[in-house]
């Protein structure tokens, strides 16, 4: 089958919707399927890369590192026309992500959409919450224009079954249990952020920025630490809050973006991952957590409402509970045995979770929208 994959974000970019794309893209060639990626220009790239199409893009202003496609109907229009995919998917709302599916509809290609990020949150995060509903609409209007919509959690599938989004299907998200392992721990890395054997280190990993709550985090480590002087907080990521973050609290230890084995490496070297977020619609990182075998605390939705099961993996914490958000934390740090009953427990909470899995079942969907055909949520995803 010939596929198409519409993202305005790629690696080198460092989210979770880059690096899903980048999987489901790999997983599909691995499976002999002819793709093509279209994403924006990325500074570095040739004037041509091999198996994309490169459009023209502009940074965003708020979010540092990122860009998106600009308007490209009518050039992919043409494209389409000489080298027609049996199915598209667009997996970002942007203006090239708007394009794609206006072609689409235009030559009749069936197109499936991926729900990665909570727009109507992040207007609430970012001061403009009376946007939620307009948010939303715009969400449901874009989404609308494709085939199916996929998303990750049944949660969010009801959700936006509720908002009376159409085909909304269940496609489980996977975690690389080769490379995320609690064997990567390193003596040495702990060593270098100033933590001993004895100590706990707390560890968060992700977009360093307000519309991730990291307030909270910052409250709970400083509870813990008036009753372990010895703890850590250790954080992984970049964004416009670090620099911020930094000045107002020196001992923190900041490591920059890591990637693969070396951000492996740090996960496993973590004692206890906080997650505060309230905005994800899934949060990769949980599974990555998970599979590092490092309890986490997190919030009662998205990634750790279907995989994470309070007092087994960590701690999940009811919406909205600050409190007890920073007391689960703080029971965690304190209690060595309980973490290390944990970490025995958090690998199974994903090892059905195979990524192999998951391709098949995203190959299946676009392969039924190519004959036509009723797509129904894959077996294994639900």
């Amino acid at each position: 089958m010939r596929y198409t994959i519409v993202s305005e974000t790629y690696p080198p970019e460092v989210n979770g919707v880059a690096l899903t794309v980048q999987g489901l893209e790999h997983g599909l060639r691995l499976r002999g399927h002819e793709l093509e990626v279209v994403r924006p220009r990325q500074q570095g790239d040739a004037d041509t890369v091999a198996r994309s199409m490169l459009v023209r893009g502009a940074s965003l202003p708020f979010y540092s590192g990122l860009r998106f496609g600009l308007p490209a109907t009518r050039r992919l229009r043409e494209h389409w026309r000489r080298r027609r995919p049996d199915a598209i998917y667009v997996a970002t709302e942007g203006p090239l992500g708007w394009s794609a599916l206006r072609a689409a509809r235009q030559l009749g290609i069936p197109a499936a959409t991926g729900f990665h990020t909570r727009f109507d949150h992040y207007m609430r995060d970012y001061g403009l919450g009376f946007l939620q509903g307009t948010a939303m609409r715009w969400m449901r209007h874009f989404h609308n224009m494709g085939n199916a919509t996929l998303v990750p959690t049944r949660e969010l599938q009801a959700l936006l079954e509720h908002e009376r989004f159409d085909s909304v299907l269940r496609l489980a998200r996977a975690v690389d249990t080769r490379m995320f392992d609690p064997m990567r721990r390193d003596d040495d890395l702990r060593a270098s952020w100033g933590a001993g054997k004895d100590d706990v280190v707390l560890i968060h990993v992700g977009r360093i920025a307000s519309e991730k709550n990291l307030g909270l985090a910052v409250r709970a480590f400083r509870e813990l630490k008036r009753q372990c002087s010895g703890a850590r907080f250790v954080w992984v990521g970049d964004g416009p809050e670090r620099e911020r973050l930094q000045q107002d609290n020196p001992d923190f230890i900041f490591c920059g973006i890591r990637r693969a084995a070396d951000l492996a490496r740090h996960f496993a070297s973590g004692d206890v991952f906080v997650f505060p977020s309230v905005s994800e619609t899934f949060g990769n990182v949980t599974l990555e957590a998970l599979a590092s075998a490092v309890p986490t605390v997190a919030f009662n939705y998205a990634a750790a409402r279907e995989h994470l099961r309070n007092g087994m993996h960590g701690a999940l914490v009811a919406m909205g509970d600050e409190q007890g958000f920073i007391n689960a934390v703080v029971e965690l740090g304190t209690h060595v045995l309980m973490r290390r009953t944990m970490r025995g427990n958090c690998r199974h909470a994903v090892r059905g979770l195979h990524p192999a899995q998951v391709i098949a079942d995203f190959d299946l969907i676009l392969h039924s929208l190519a004959r036509g055909a009723h797509v129904d949520a894959p077996a294994h995803g639900c």
